[in-house]
């Protein structure tokens, strides 16, 4: 199947982004295990997977579309000095995520691509829940303090 208009271009570019985010998630699962924080290793572990698993759907797709998945293309993994860091690091990188692929969504729409709008749909719900689960970790240690939020976070 042919790509419409632009599809290629905006799925490569969120290919990119999702690829950065496993990196990035990678990287937080080992700081916090490497910090004593079992529970949030985890969960950066599982966000991680996640991240793994869209790749994996962008490229299938990009290759069903006709096009290049150039795997090979990361934007700066971001990372920072504390747990609270992480999660102001990553809620900034979902949200800029869930406006790239909003617009993707907008973009897929108006030229017709029902499947890729689809398949982003699915994705957005991810991300948008990303979103949710770090403001909610900076509201918890907004109301419980640092110290007391990561002794919770020392066992799985």
């Amino acid at each position: 199947m042919k790509a419409k208009d632009g599809i290629l271009d905006q799925l490569g570019t969120i290919l990119t982004a999702e690829l950065t985010a496993v990196h990035q998630y990678l990287l937080h699962a080992e700081l916090c295990r490497h910090w004593g924080y079992e529970r949030l290793a985890d969960k950066f572990q599982h966000l991680y997977t996640e991240e793994v698993t869209h790749s994996g759907q962008l490229v299938r797709h990009i290759l069903y579309l006709g096009g290049r998945a150039d795997v090979g293309k990361l934007d700066r993994v971001k990372e920072g000095p504390s747990v609270k860091d992480l999660f102001e690091v990553n809620l900034s990188f979902e949200r800029e995520d869930v406006d790239m692929l909003r617009k993707a969504i907008t973009h897929a729409a108006k030229v017709g691509d029902f499947t890729t709008r689809h398949k982003l749909e699915e994705m957005v719900v991810d991300s948008e829940e990303h979103v949710d689960y770090f403001e909610r970790q900076l509201a918890a240690i907004a109301q419980v303090g640092l110290t007391g939020y990561l002794a919770e976070q020392m066992k799985s």
